[in-house]
């Protein structure tokens, strides 16, 4: 029973939509890294984004609550919102979206033919 009750619990997602100014997306790469190392319960795993040739890009932060998401909203994390806030062309667009469909490559063991 306690495989199924797992099966059921889902993951929440913050995603972040977002220009920087020009020649500026290293930077916030840089403080995106420094923020999510603050992160500590509940915390499943982030993406950066970034839409080749230029400046905008797409935060994805899974967690495990949403409660879980706001608790980790620390003073250093803050700190760190604020050096990237000037950074941005104008506000990020934000949702939060809840995980409802995993798929992953799926894993062949042995030796196939044609693979030599």
């Amino acid at each position: 029973m306690s495989d199924f009750q797992d099966f059921l619990k889902h993951q929440y997602a913050y995603v972040a939509v977002g220009e920087f100014k020009p020649g500026k997306f290293e930077e916030a790469k840089h403080l995106y890294e420094q923020a999510v190392s603050t992160y500590t319960h509940g915390f499943k795993g982030a993406y950066l984004l970034q839409e080749p040739g230029t400046d905008k890009g797409i935060a994805v932060i899974f967690w495990e609550n949403l409660e879980d998401m706001q608790a980790n909203q620390s003073d250093a994390y803050q700190a760190i919102l604020k050096q990237m806030s000037p950074l941005f062309t104008h506000t990020p667009t934000t949702s939060f979206y809840e995980l409802v469909c995993e798929v992953h490559p799926e894993v062949k063991s042995g030796y196939e033919v044609g693979n030599n």
